[in-house]
């Protein structure tokens, strides 16, 4: 009994729970200072582990280079830049075209304006502006798109993407070690062979177009623009008339209401924003320049068309309308010749703005009072006495205009004034893009341009007496003595513009010598140049 009693003692006694083990005593808790100093040990621990890595990858990239001959770069402005797989270079570069890497490059590969191609090893990095970058090899630090996108191929190794206005499209196969960042700007502009073509065939060249199939969208821009001069010259006729009076009669006036209006435009806006008050007034202030500078623009289009619709004169030909749109032709052209074209543009839009901020001048100016008494009445400062009867006599009507005398004959056109180096340059010059247009449709190579152009003027020269450009300048090509040109004496003219050509052009200049205004050719083909009235009609 004792055993058992012991025994059943025993197990309960073991069956007992543990005691509760005594509770951990609870951390203490990390002061603030303490707490920022850890994150700055952290960040500072980070920063290094990154400077290593990029250490290590600059060793790596030292060993793979050590003994390579990069000291070339491979650069264009205006043309693509292409290193073949064989090869390698510092550095591909280029502006206006496209960049492409087959080979090893040191530091990077940058292309503006095109796209940047890389299928071999780049030390640095990869840069496209305005462009798409495309990498299947391997990068050593960044792969960037502007207005782009990058894609990786499979064999893309690379540390880190990013892309500025598009898109970042990854091989399943590509290694990225780094970020990716992608920024938007809620539209995509992946796809910007057009801007990129206008920057190489118009920028680089100084033009605002340029025949090209890849800038079609800036002449449906311009086309665009010249629609909206039309609609002004066809609601506003006759304010578009008197502003192309103004600018034909006082040019000078003009073009020195044209400075002052740009000159004093910036000093407006200034003193509006000082005044405070003034700052609501701004906005309609920038307004009316800009709707100033479209009427303007429609001015001096229809001043420029006038040149060769006033010698129409029939109907709706006459509408200052029709004169808007040939010369809206006119200006579309010479656009597209270097460097003169962006000349041109400011020029028109400039001359423009003084027509319309003259006219407006000359429109608030308050009247003479003489001219506005009325008739029968005295003038103010006269005398009483001196105002008898005879002067209450309304004056006579004005006479009915007369028609514009007849073509005068040779003998007289010899006695006109000679036409000067610059306006028989400009003519010149409107002929020859209107030729070049014409040969560039039907031959694209342009090798006949030459020889249409000599062409074209012995034959404008038989049958007119002078050309497209010299209609627009009022000139006219006369035999010094007096008689009818014939298709010898056009073809000998022609021929020698070939002589006054060769030496650098200088047959033409010697007109700026000469007494009589005479080039070589002139010379040659006994002939003169000379500016008729503008009365005349030259066809």
């Amino acid at each position: 009994m004792l055993a058992c009693a012991g025994v059943v003692h025993t197990d309960a006694f073991a069956q007992q729970p543990a005691p509760p083990a005594p509770p951990e005593p609870a951390a203490a808790p990390v002061p603030p200072d303490i707490e920022l100093e850890i994150e700055r040990a952290q960040e500072a621990a980070a920063d290094a582990m990154r400077e290593a890595e990029k250490a290590r990858r600059e060793a790596e990239r030292a060993r793979e280079w050590r003994g390579r001959s990069h000291d070339n770069v491979v650069l264009n402005i205006g043309d693509d830049s292409r290193l073949p797989a064989d090869e390698t270079a510092a550095g591909v570069i280029s502006i206006f075209g496209s960049a492409e890497a087959a080979g090893d490059v040191y530091e990077a590969v940058i292309a503006i304006g095109g796209d940047a191609r890389v299928t071999g090893s780049v030390g640095e990095g990869v840069v496209a502006v305005l462009g798409n970058a495309y990498v299947d090899g391997k990068v050593g630090e960044v792969v960037i798109a502007v207005m782009g996108d990058v894609e990786l191929g499979p064999n893309a190794r690379v540390s880190e993407v990013v892309s500025v206005g598009g898109r970042i499209i990854r091989d399943p196969g590509a290694i990225i070690s780094g970020s990716q960042q992608q920024v938007g700007f809620g539209g995509h502009f992946g796809e910007m062979h057009g801007l990129r073509a206008w920057f190489k065939e118009c920028l680089l060249y100084g033009r605002p177009l340029a025949f090209d199939s890849d800038v079609r969208w800036a002449w449906w821009l311009a086309f665009g623009f010249l629609a909206l001069y039309l609609m002004i010259a066809l609601l506003f006729d006759a304010s578009v008339q008197r502003c192309v009076d103004t600018l034909e009669e006082r040019p000078g006036q003009t073009a020195l209401a044209a400075i002052i209006t740009v000159l004093l435009s910036p000093v407006m806006i200034a003193v509006l924003a000082i005044t405070v008050i003034g700052i609501a007034l701004i906005p309609f202030l920038a307004i009316g320049l800009f709707c100033a500078a479209l009427f303007g623009k429609a001015v001096v289009l229809g001043a420029l068309g006038r040149r060769v619709t006033r010698f129409i004169g029939i109907g709706p030909f006459s509408h200052i309308a029709f004169a808007v749109l040939i010369g809206g032709v006119i200006a579309l052209l010479i656009y597209t010749v270097p460097v003169l074209g962006f000349i041109a543009f400011n020029v028109l839009g400039f001359i423009g703005l003084g027509a319309v901020a003259y006219t407006l001048i000359v429109a608030l100016r308050p009247t003479n009072a003489v001219a506005a008494a009325p008739a029968g009445s005295a003038p103010p400062d006269a005398p009483i006495g001196d105002f008898t009867e005879a002067s209450a006599v309304p004056p006579a009507a004005p006479a009915p205009p007369q028609a514009p005398p007849a073509n005068p004959s040779n003998l007289e056109l010899t006695t006109l004034p000679r036409a000067g180096f610059w306006v028989r340059m400009g003519a010149l010059f409107i002929d020859a893009v209107l030729i070049a247009v014409l040969v560039n449709w039907a031959e694209p190579t342009g090798h006949l341009m030459l020889v249409a152009l000599a062409g074209y003027g012995a034959l404008m020269w038989k049958l007119k007496g002078t050309t497209v450009g010299g209609i627009i300048f009022q000139l006219r090509v006369v035999r010094t003595d007096a008689r009818d040109i014939e298709w010898e004496t056009a073809i000998v003219r022609a021929l020698s513009c070939f002589l006054s050509l060769v030496p650098a052009g200088l047959g033409f200049f010697w007109m700026a010598f000469d007494n009589n205004r005479q080039t070589w050719h002139d010379k040659i083909a006994g002939t003169i140049v000379v500016r008729v009235p503008k009365n005349q009609a030259l066809v």
